[in-house]
């Protein structure tokens, strides 16, 4: 399908950024000093959806296999366990 010239979007993806569809009619969760509060911190938190980069990495075969296991979304799984490992990592550094 053609489309005709400047009718066509380019960059981001909408599914790159924080809002979801209705964030912007929702009052802003304030205190009276204008500073967040927890309950808008924790909505923006559920929000937040990290950047996907695709890459090129080489995993061993038999941890591939143990990720594909469980069928499709071994991606995402995968993803988890580095997530998880990062934290720790970075929650060690701290201390």
């Amino acid at each position: 399908m053609t489309h005709p010239k400047g009718s066509r979007k380019r960059g981001k993806s909408r599914r790159s950024g924080l809002r979801s569809p209705g964030a912007e009619k929702s009052p802003a969760k304030t205190r009276r000093s204008g500073t967040p509060t927890a309950a808008l911190i924790s909505d923006i938190l559920e929000l937040y959806r990290p950047l996907k980069k695709p890459i090129t990495v080489r995993i061993d075969a038999d941890v591939l296999a143990w990720f594909k296991k469980d069928g499709s979304r071994y991606q995402t799984r995968l993803n988890r366990a580095l997530r998880q490992v990062m934290e720790r990592e970075m929650k060690s550094e701290r201390n």
